[in-house]
């Protein structure tokens, strides 16, 4: 198990030194601010959608490793998915970490490695900010910063 723990480990460092899909799309349809006031975490997320599709999702911001590692990664698995399919994983990603409760592997996949942020629950909010800020774009909620604030752990 610790060797599967230092995957991990090294799995969100990566994504946190070498962020995947961190630009700005210009021609965006949505653009959502999200910002964690406990640590400081803040991201903006680009959202192309396409025929009810998300065709294109970037982030830029700045935030801890946890926080930054669970955008990259978000922006990896949510392009190509619909509205529905991306929503659902958003749920099934903020149980995960939120509870720790067991998501089915081929549900997640790389996300899991997330799985052990429910043992800090300081860190639960950085690991779902981009998530919640995915959510309110989705629902184009983007009049105002989404923040994790009042989430109760999750």
């Amino acid at each position: 198990m610790a060797d599967l723990n230092e995957l991990y480990q090294e799995m969100i460092l990566e994504h946190n030194t070498k962020p995947r899909n961190f630009r700005a799309i210009a021609d965006a349809s949505r653009k959502t601010e999200g910002y964690n006031p406990l640590c400081g975490d803040r991201i903006t997320l680009f959202l192309k959608m396409e025929n009810g599709r998300v065709a294109d999702i970037s982030f830029q911001g700045s935030g801890c490793a946890i926080s930054k590692a669970s955008a990259s990664m978000m922006t990896t698995v949510i392009k190509g998915k619909t509205k529905p399919e991306a929503e659902a994983l958003a749920d099934v990603f903020r149980r995960m970490v939120s509870s720790g409760a067991q998501a089915a592997p081929e549900a997640v996949g790389k996300l899991a490695v997330f799985a052990g942020v429910s043992e800090f629950p300081a860190r639960v909010k950085c690991a779902t900010l981009a998530w919640h800020t995915l959510l309110a774009g989705l629902e184009e909620k983007t009049d105002h910063p989404v923040t994790t604030e009042g989430e109760n752990g999750s």
